[in-house]
């Protein structure tokens, strides 16, 4: 979504489910003024700052930051007017590259960001309003092939947290039409080149 038409859509807030590149991010904040949140897609870069235990002191090695304005919420909770947004990015592990896991792996991220909603909840008694995922949740896409089958944490987290919605990326319907899931309370939304959603 580009050019005038955007500024009339009002939007609250921006969530990127990855896989868009960094300057369209940086494009959308400075373009509609509004908050974007996003997690890193298996195309996107490793956002982890470099290791530097053995560089020397002054290197010219610098950290890749993510898109200027926009806020990485992977692995994280944050708030925004009220709702409670949590993100996981990364895909299931196909190939050598950044932003990619097994199954394992992601399970101790989830189960990392599952702490720290449930140390949140316990404080502030809410719950958590939306999930941002690159990957979808497992058994939910339309597509079968195993990189794109998704995360069984992702459904625990779903399962267990019941969020108002969760969104992801990574599928592709190439024209089709995508069906909104449900998994118990949550609807469970591919956005997918781009999708307007009410809360």
């Amino acid at each position: 979504m580009y050019g005038d038409r955007l500024p009339a859509m009002k939007p609250d807030l921006v969530l990127s489910c990855g896989d868009l590149p960094f300057d369209y991010l940086e494009y959308l904040v400075s373009r509609l003024d509004v908050p974007v949140f996003y997690v890193p897609g298996n195309h996107d870069l490793g956002l982890k700052p470099p290791d530097m235990t053995w560089m020397p002191l002054r290197s010219e090695l610098q950290p890749v930051l993510g898109p200027e304005g926009c806020t990485n919420i992977d692995g994280r909770l944050v708030e925004f007017r009220g709702l409670r947004i949590a993100g996981l990015g990364g895909s299931l592990r196909y190939k050598l590259g950044p932003n990619q896991y097994s199954q394992a792996q992601m399970g101790w991220r989830a189960l990392k960001l599952e702490f720290r909603v449930r140390l949140k909840r316990v404080r502030a008694g809410r719950k958590l309003d939306i999930l941002v995922t690159h990957a979808p949740p497992y058994g939910l896409a339309d597509a079968k092939d195993s990189t794109h089958v998704g995360f069984v944490s992702i459904l625990r987290l779903i399962q267990n947290f019941q969020p108002i919605i969760a969104v992801h990326g990574h599928v592709h319907p190439y024209g089709r039409a995508v069906p909104e899931r449900q998994v118990k309370a949550t609807r469970v939304i591919n956005v997918v080149p781009s999708r307007i959603i009410e809360i």
